[in-house]
Parts: C-alpha cells; sequence; structure tokens
C-alpha cells in the first residue's frame, strides 16, 4: 500500500485548521425560513448536555450555539421555523447531533447538508458479539508461517486479522493457509477486496455498469476460494471515497453529498455494490462491510439512500451487513469528529448506527507517521480505552490497529524479525490484557 504517502497529504490539509463547510450562521438559518417565527427565551450561550431532550428541557443549544426550541408540534432554529418539520414530538441533542422524534415514532437527524434524514433513536445500545474486538492489519506478502503471525497477534492481545486481497494465487494461497490456522483457534480473518474504480491498467471505468461487472467478478472469485475455508465476513473497498476521482478536494471532511464528484458517483457506486453482490452470489450469508474515512457521511448517506452529489434519487439503495471507518489521529476523535478534523464535532458512530443500524468497525487506526513511539504508545491506550468503553453502546465489532510491521517504525507495532516496538507494543499489550473482550 502507499499509505504513507497517501495519508500525510490528506492530513496536512485537514490537520490546517481551516473551517471547511459552514455549520450554522446566515446560510444555515436561510434555508429553514419560514413565515412563522417564534421568539425564543433567554438562555445560555453554553452547548446543552449531551442526551438534553424537550421536553422536559425547554431549548436545545448546540455546538455553533444555535438555539433549538419545540412549540405545537414545529422545530425551531434561533426563532425561525423550519419549513420541513411538523408533528414534531421530541427534539433530542446526542451525540452532536440534532434529532426529532414525528408523533408516529420515526426518528430524523439533521445532517450537516441541513436535511433531515430518517434514523432510528441514537440512545438505544446495539450490542454485537464479543470476540473479535482487538484487530491488527497485516499483509498477504509478510514472509511469516501463519503460526508466527498467529504468536505475534496473540502476544498483542488480538484476535482479527485483515488483509487485503485480490483473487490471484499469489494472494488467495496465504489467505487460505490464515483461514485454515485461524479457524481452529476461533480467530477473525477479514479479507479486504482490493477492488475499486479502475481497471487493472489504473483507467477509471468508462460506466457504472463496468465497474460493477469487474468487481462483482473479482470478489466472487475471491468468496468462491476462501468461502470453503471459513470466511464469512468480507470489506468491499478500501477508502473509495478519498480517490481523487470521487472527493473534489481531499481538504474536505465529507459530511456533506456536495464533497463529491458526481459525474463519477455512479462508477463508485457500481464498484461497491458489484463487490457485494459478486460475494453474495457465492456465499448470500456472508457479511459484507462497506468502508469510509475521514467523516464522509455525505458519502455514505448518498449510497444508503440512492442518491446522487447533485441531489437527484431514485438510484438502487446500497445495503450492507457492516460499516467500516478509518480513523487516524488527524482526523480528530472519531466519536466527536470535526468538520476540519478538530470541532465542534459529533459522534459518528452513533450516528452511523442510528442510519444504518449495522455493527460498525474501525478498520484501521494509528497516530500520525511522523510522532515518535513515547507519543503512539500514550495515544494507543488512550484509543483503546475510548474504543473499549464505547464498543455495547455503539455497536464496535472490531477496532483494527495499522499495521502489524513496520521495519521504519512508521506505523508497525513489531520490527521486521517480530520484535516488538516498545513503548507502543507493551502499552497496546497491557490494555489488551486487563480489559476482557466480552
Amino acid at each position: 500500500m502507499t499509505k504513507r504517502r497517501r495519508f500525510l497529504g490528506q492530513v496536512a490539509a485537514l490537520a490546517g485548521g481551516h473551517v471547511l463547510v459552514a455549520l450554522g450562521g446566515a446560510g444555515a438559518d436561510e434555508a429553514f425560513a419560514a413565515s412563522d417565527t417564534t421568539s425564543t427565551t433567554s438562555v445560555s450561550t453554553a452547548p446543552s448536555t449531551d442526551g438534553t431532550v424537550i421536553p422536559t428541557a425547554t431549548s436545545i443549544v448546540d455546538r455553533q450555539r444555535n438555539v433549538w426550541t419545540l412549540k405545537s408540534g414545529f422545530v425551531y432554529k434561533n426563532g425561525v421555523r423550519d419549513k420541513d418539520s411538523y408533528n414534531v414530538s421530541l427534539l433530542l441533542w446526542y451525540g452532536g447531533m440534532i434529532y426529532q422524534r414525528g408523533t408516529g415514532g420515526q426518528f430524523y437527524v439533521m445532517t450537516w447538508a441541513n436535511r433531515w434524514l430518517p434514523c432510528t433513536d441514537p440512545r438505544i445500545p446495539m450490542s454485537v458479539a464479543a470476540g473479535a474486538f482487538y484487530g491488527i492489519n497485516g499483509h498477504h506478502d509478510y514472509p511469516f508461517t501463519p503460526q508466527q503471525i498467529i504468536s505475534a497477534l496473540q502476544a498483542l492481545g488480538c484476535t482479527s486479522y485483515r488483509v487485503a486481497c485480490i483473487a490471484t494465487d499469489a494472494q488467495l494461497k496465504p489467505m487460505i493457509a490464515l483461514a485454515d490456522a485461524f479457524r481452529p483457534i476461533g480467530f477473525t480473518l477479514l479479507p479486504l477486496l482490493n477492488y475499486g474504480l479502475r481497471d487493472r491498467n489504473g483507467y477509471l471505468y468508462a460506466s457504472e455498469h463496468d465497474a460493477y461487472v469487474a468487481n462483482r467478478a473479482g470478489a466472487a472469485a475471491v468468496a468462491q476460494a476462501l468461502g470453503p475455508h471459513g470466511i464469512t465476513m468480507y470489506e468491499c473497498g478500501n477508502e473509495l471515497t478519498r480517490d481523487r476521482a470521487i472527493i473534489l478536494d481531499s481538504r474536505q471532511a465529507g459530511t456533506g453529498p456536495h464533497d463529491f464528484n458526481n459525474t463519477n458517483w455512479p462508477i463508485l457506486r457500481g464498484a461497491i455494490q458489484g463487490m457485494i453482490d459478486g460475494v453474495k452470489s457465492v456465499q448470500p450469508s456472508a457479511k459484507c462491510a462497506v468502508n469510509f474515512t475521514v467523516a464522509d457521511i455525505g458519502a455514505s448517506d448518498l449510497l444508503w439512500d440512492g442518491e446522487q452529489p447533485n441531489g437527484s434519487g431514485g438510484y438502487r439503495k446500497m445495503r450492507w451487513d457492516i460499516t467500516t471507518w478509518h480513523n487516524y489521529q488527524p482526523y480528530g476523535d472519531i466519536f466527536q469528529i470535526g468538520i476540519d478534523g478538530a470541532g465542534p464535532g459529533f459522534n459518528l458512530p452513533a450516528y452511523c448506527k442510528a442510519r444504518y443500524g449495522v455493527p460498525f468497525m474501525i478498520t484501521e487506526w494509528n497516530a500520525a507517521p511522523e510522532e515518535d513511539e513515547q507519543f503512539r504508545a500514550t495515544y494507543v491506550q488512550q484509543k483503546l480505552q475510548r474504543f473499549y468503553a464505547a464498543r455495547k453502546n455503539e455497536g464496535i465489532q472490531a477496532v483494527m490497529y495499522y499495521d502489524l510491521l513496520s521495519g521504519d517504525h512508521t506505523y508497525g507495532i513489531v520490527m521486521n524479525d517480530l520484535a516488538p516496538i516498545d513503548p507502543t507494543h507493551t502499552a497496546f499489550s497491557a490494555f489488551t490484557a486487563s480489559n476482557a473482550d466480552q
């Protein structure tokens, strides 16, 4: 992978502190404008406590200091009635987002694109199966036996392992060997289907159909090879929403549909749907995950709702079994991720739980590559604590560190001879030993 080069270029823009998407302010208010208004009472300008609900509260203050009220079934923002809301029985402030419930019981969330989208109550905990929570990334070309890899994982307390592959003998044979070794001990192998938007020559597919057909065939071939060896879960694509053909400007956080290329969007849709359908054609009961990164809920919502970035709809609504995300240090805390990698932010896993209703995995995470090992060790301990605390409420099934091996100390947690890189290795293994995956 060219992880280091791609990550640094993206992070340089996101970490610069530039406000990338206008939240609040006059432009947002105009989107809600209606002839009916109500005055707001004097309220504190401090953001409301997470979980504040109307009723019983009389108002909610969000992190942009907007004041939300509810009167006669209508939502008001800064005294201006929301033209798209009526028969509202409850207004909720949760995880940095505003949610409403209609009198019929349906919940909606206000997105950064100033739209109410249907969801479930974000306060409802989501439980997921234990046993694969602690994970790590590896590569098919490591010069180690499956047992050596198992020993390295056990030393860290990891029971899940993510490896990218396509349908070639050179990549599938190591995957099969790992799958056969993992199966008796209950370890989870997550194959990342490393297909995407381009053909073998690196050219963008000409159409949604071409992308679909090619990706479907590749995914089916991988599932055909790995399914008999106990693999039941696949990740379909890797950071495809960050491809230069899809994201208009890599400095954008991806929270709105306008951040993405409308012309090339069908190719993304065809590629990911092709992978899902390819796996399901061979293993109908297999779980298919779809991957996003940074704060790309604008992209995930478009795929889920069958829409284009320009607002047109009516396309096939994509459905996946697991939502996966990448969360590196400069992107910000995923539980309070901001539009510019800093804030004010929102709880991204909680949003995804409410919107899509499926388990969540963080399939890549780490500190920035330029950080030293002492910083990285502290970061690892802090992030594992945060992930662990949220795993039951937000349905987090696995968190997979990136990655296992690193001869130059850039990302890995062991050296080329599998010797631990400390203090990061010790921080990781100490945490897993003290916090059971149960």
